[in-house]
């Protein structure tokens, strides 16, 4: 299977968006990608949170920083919207991308699946969209309850050793959600496995996107 890097032509850092609507999305959905990127090349990361507690809040600088560790620049934003109810506090929301938009222009963008099963995944995709129109967007996947994976066509082939630092810090970090049935080593591997065995990987793990639009062959200006 044909491999394209993620580089910019010009030799600078790339510059990487990622989005999450609770506190541990982004560490779920794409946290071994980060740090393969992050080993591969320059990258700078502005990592945005929607929703948080006090708690969560300590949990989610945490795991940033932990995710981000390799990154040139890293800067992070964690809101305190609430958890579930972001459909019903648009307006606000919408205000947060637009803010957003004037302070970052990314080469990438992590943003949730588009037709995730949770509400508040499915806003922050959909303003994701509505806000940043003309880069690349990948959508991240977060197992749950609703059993809504889909049929992702982009694959990141990650080594055993990175997957298992993303299942470390994953539980190192997030204290508050190891004691849930669902947040355990065997179900982040697994999915990691069978994103793997589709993606054909050398070490049979990945982590699997979905990609709407993706554009092959000479950059153009962003509008």
């Amino acid at each position: 299977m044909l491999t394209l890097p993620l580089s910019r032509p010009d030799g600078q850092p790339l510059s990487v968006l990622c989005l999450g609507a609770h506190c541990d999305d982004i560490e779920i959905g794409c946290g071994a990608t980060l740090l393969t990127l992050a080993e591969q090349s320059a990258i700078n990361v502005h990592w945005q949170v929607f929703t948080s507690t006090p708690e969560r809040r300590l949990e989610a600088e945490a795991g940033a920083k932990a995710f981000g560790s390799a990154a040139r620049e890293l800067s992070v934003e964690i809101l305190d919207f609430r958890d579930g109810f972001l459909p019903y506090e648009g307006t606000a929301v919408k205000e947060a991308f637009e803010a957003l938009k004037q302070r970052v222009q990314p080469d990438l963008i992590f943003t949730h699946y588009g037709r995730d099963a949770h509400q508040d995944h499915r806003l922050v995709s959909e303003l994701t969209w509505n806000t940043f129109r003309n880069h690349l967007v990948l959508e991240y996947e977060i197992p749950k309850w609703d059993g809504d994976l889909g049929q992702p066509s982009v694959f990141c082939a990650v080594d055993a050793e990175t997957a298992a630092r993303k299942i470390a810090l994953l539980q190192q970090t997030y204290n508050s959600q190891n004691q849930k049935r669902w947040f355990t080593d065997d179900l982040f591997h697994s999915l990691m496995r069978i994103r793997g065995m589709e993606a054909n990987a050398p070490a049979n793990l990945a982590e699997a996107f979905f990609a709407r639009k993706l554009s092959l062959g000479p950059g153009h200006a962003q509008r």
